[in-house]
């Protein structure tokens, strides 16, 4: 499971609609109860590191990432807007991307 969460947080990385860092934390939760090595790579690690850190300490997201969350949600949207997706859809991603936003929003950062 960590390999496979690490996996995807590194295709997150290079695909513009993956997430990287909640892939990374979960990979860094599943290390902590199986591999201390991997769990100490992934906490040291200079890109992943000291988003996993905050978000271990106190649940933190930075503010450049909430920013870069909340570009990237735009772009989501605004290219499903410009495809003329039904309506319904629409609907349903609207709120969902709300909801993301809150959760992101409300975290506290550092």
């Amino acid at each position: 499971m960590g390999l496979s969460s690490v996996l995807l947080g590194m295709m997150g990385a290079l695909l513009p609609l993956l997430p990287t860092v909640p892939f990374m934390i979960l990979g860094a939760y599943c290390f902590a109860r199986s591999s201390q090595r991997m769990h100490d790579w992934l906490l040291n690690h200079r890109l992943f590191g000291p988003a996993i850190a905050d978000w271990q300490r106190s649940g933190a997201i930075s503010k450049s990432a909430k920013y870069a969350a909340t570009v990237s949600v735009a772009a989501v949207f605004s290219l499903s807007l410009i495809m003329g997706l039904r309506p319904m859809l629409i609907g349903i991603q609207a709120v969902t991307l709300c909801g993301v936003m809150c959760f992101i929003w409300t975290r506290p950062h550092h």
